[in-house]
């Protein structure tokens, strides 16, 4: 079964779409309440594996204070990488370069097949955070960003890269936000003809 939203046309950005209402105020709702989501939303990503969801969960049931630390940790990096790319805050992506330092010191790069990627030299509770603080470093170097949209409903704040032909997709999901604000639309201009003299 999938818990989160794939809809960003990038994992990383899913993972900043890991925060509903994000611009709700009190309504907005953490998704990755426990370390043990940030595994489940890694699985779903492509992030690890089966087998390395298993070694994680047998690690953070060993420590619970430190994978309570790591999922902060995530929360921190997709915080950061959402105010450098919506708030073009320069002291977030700073950050995000700071943990990228960390994450990339944490592996070897190695050449598999024709490509070169990272590779964990262990498996241990950083291994999320580091794989997904690289991914939000690559993202930030796509060549396409000048597609980053965020939905345009008030409160909803869900991002993705706007692949629509005319570059003209105001919500993150048409069949939620794009009804709900289309109805919206529709009752006030009722209630404007009916307030007419």
């Amino acid at each position: 079964m999938v818990r989160f939203g794939h809809i960003a046309g990038d994992r990383m950005l899913d993972l900043v779409n890991t925060v509903d209402w994000r611009l709700g105020g009190c309504e907005r709702t953490e998704n990755l309440k426990t370390f043990s989501d940030v595994v489940d939303w890694c699985i779903e990503s492509d992030l690890i594996s089966g087998d390395e969801a298993v070694a994680l969960r047998d690690l953070a049931g060993q420590d619970d204070a430190r994978a309570e630390r790591e999922r902060q940790q995530v929360i921190e990096a997709r915080e950061r990488v959402y105010a450098a790319l919506f708030e073009d805050d320069p002291e977030a992506a700073a950050d995000v370069a700071s943990m990228y330092r960390a994450a990339i010191a944490a592996a070897d790069l190695v050449r598999t097949g024709d490509r070169w990627q990272w590779r964990d030299r262990e498996t241990d509770l950083r291994l999320p955070r580091n794989r997904i603080v690289r991914g939000l470093v690559a993202l930030t170097q796509r060549d396409d960003l000048d597609r980053l949209h965020q939905c345009e409903d008030a409160k909803c704040g869900w991002v993705y890269l706007d692949t629509s032909p005319r570059r003209n997709r105001r919500w993150c999901n048409t069949k939620d936000c794009g009804d709900r604000n289309r109805a919206r639309a529709y009752y006030a201009r009722q209630k404007a003809r009916s307030h007419r003299p």
